[in-house]
């Protein structure tokens, strides 16, 4: 089933893949599902395993990208990387979660792409 609001994201991480790729990363998954949610993106760069939400917003009616990343996401995205990482053994020695975020015009252009490396950790945010 196809939605505007599934659309819009999924044309974000489309985005934000190919972002990551041409900075050298690994994509190692994308939409990683478990019992605790989804993961966007898993990636590797160098050695380091990286857990990406991708935010996007197209407008500015309910606020920017990088505002919808709230306190109860950030939780979310801290269970599911440990999630993840329970269920493997390959993995880099370092890991981080990073948030891309894609501002929209309202016709869909592309405003900003700001890739926050280690946005989320323990009690901080982006």
């Amino acid at each position: 089933m196809s939605s505007p609001r599934r659309d819009l994201g999924a044309f974000g991480e489309r985005l934000a893949a190919a972002h990551l790729e041409a900075k050298g990363y690994r994509i190692r998954a994308r939409n990683f599902r478990c019992r605790e949610g989804e993961i966007d993106i898993v990636a590797e760069d160098s050695d380091c395993l990286v857990f990406v939400e991708v935010r996007t917003r197209r407008g500015n009616a309910l606020g920017s990208a990088v505002e919808s990343v709230t306190p109860a996401k950030q939780r979310r995205l801290l269970s599911l990387a440990q999630a993840y990482t329970q269920a493997r053994d390959d993995l880099p020695p370092q890991q981080r979660i990073d948030v891309i975020t894609l501002d929209l015009s309202p016709d869909g252009r592309l405003l900003s792409l700001r890739h926050i490396e280690g946005a989320i950790a323990d009690g901080e945010s982006p």
